[in-house]
């Protein structure tokens, strides 16, 4: 079973300038004090990005950091709280935050629930129902400045938890496709939304909305990217946010979707602003357009995996939008090759990224492998005509997970 560190994005709250007292999505009925409990503002470590929490106030470390040159003003910063098992099922968690919010800045907290063994709803607003009831949550704060220097303080968090009635519940489904304009990331030596540190030949994937995001050292979140001709395809984890907006989770259809409700599901608002005068041309920042990504790939995925020299078109699967078995990619660090078959010789059909999540639709017999899990002619196959070795995917099961192909 994979190891979940500690972490959690908030994305809800958004307070008022000066001392607040503030409640994050009030429960439609109240929750138990069994179901209640305050998050730890002063253990920050390498899973969460420019905050602090000395004295138990949680606020920006450095209040001019910018985590990339795309950022050129004001500072952000989060912390991903420990997973926390629940007294009783629920499907929403709601937060009341003590806070001092200068003119400028805001804290949002955002939550998912684990609904597998590797596998999470998206993150979600506080107050806002969950799409599955689930037994552990986790949640994720986080601090914006629009202005370098001044910085926002929170002094508590308090968290409980209620059920109402579900609305938009995850079914099984195969997970969405959509044909998006992708662009190369860059950016090597910046920092991503989840703290990684962008280095050359990286391999990550980045959607403009927060709600995908994947803790630091995971994949729970991965999208399979493929030329529009299928001939290259890589698995990769989604790390950062972008391009363009940051809150255009445009995978999602509009009961659900934060921003931009009235255009197609799966359609980016940057790509219907660029081609279709939309807003104005402008982007949720005001920003003019220039181009109408809807995802944006690191070096090595934009290069390697995909064997891309320009921007362009690319057809994106959001893998965590689907069900069935899954397994996390778990090599010595770079990323594996996905073959057209159970065989080492077999042509080789793309990359798949340390840490992504991928489905395992079926498995076959072929060719032995030694790899981190053993010894083993068991290859799982996790797309259309995608084979990799099983020794390579932690499941959390030594036999196989899925039926025979």
């Amino acid at each position: 079973m994979i190891r979940i560190r500690k972490t959690g994005r908030v994305t809800a709250v958004v307070l008022a300038a000066g001392a607040v007292t503030a409640l994050a999505g009030a429960p439609a009925q109240a929750a138990t004090a069994a179901n209640g409990w305050t998050a730890d503002l002063s253990t920050v470590d390498g899973d969460d990005v420019n905050v602090t929490g000395a004295g138990g106030t949680l606020t920006l470390a450095d209040a001019a950091w910018h985590r990339t040159a795309r950022v050129f003003a004001g500072s952000e910063g989060s912390l991903l709280l420990a997973e926390h098992a629940l007294a009783a099922p629920a499907n929403r968690v709601s937060a009341a935050l003590s806070a001092d919010t200068p003119k400028g800045t805001s804290v949002e907290v955002d939550v998912r629930g684990r609904t597998g063994v590797n596998d999470w709803t998206e993150w979600t607003p506080a107050g806002t129902t969950l799409r599955a009831t689930v037994g552990s949550v986790q949640v994720r704060i986080s601090l914006h400045s629009d202005t370098d220097g001044v910085r926002p303080a929170v002094r508590n968090v308090a968290l409980s938890t209620d059920s109402a009635p579900q609305v938009n519940a995850l079914a099984a489904t195969t997970a969405s496709t959509y044909k998006v304009y992708g662009t190369r990331e860059g950016l090597v030596g910046g920092t991503t939304a989840n703290g990684h540190k962008i280095v050359s030949h990286d391999h990550f994937v980045s959607f403009p909305s927060g709600k995908s995001v994947s803790p630091k050292g995971t994949g729970n979140y991965t999208a399979r990217v493929c030329r529009t001709d299928g001939s290259k395809c890589e698995y990769a984890p989604v790390w950062e946010i972008g391009p363009w907006n940051e809150r255009d989770d445009y995978w999602n259809p509009a009961s659900v979707r934060s921003e931009f409700k009235d255009l197609p599901q799966g359609k980016p608002e940057a790509q219907a602003a660029y081609l279709d005068g939309y807003n104005g041309k402008k982007d949720d920042s005001g920003r003019t357009v220039q181009n109408p990504a809807g995802i944006d790939l690191a070096d090595g995925v934009f290069w390697d995996g995909l064997g891309m020299s320009d921007n362009g078109y690319v057809n994106v699967t959001y893998l965590w939008t689907g069900s069935g078995p899954t397994g996390v990619v778990s090599t010595a660090g770079d990323p594996m090759n996905v073959r057209a078959s159970a065989s080492t010789s077999a042509a080789i059909k793309g990359l798949a990224a340390n840490y992504a999540k991928v489905t395992i639709e079926c498995y076959v017999t072929g060719d032995s492998v030694t790899g981190k899990f053993g010894t083993s002619n068991i290859w799982d196959r996790i797309g259309p005509g995608h084979y990799v070795s099983d020794t390579y995917l932690q499941t959390g099961s030594d036999s196989p997970v899925a039926p025979l192909c």
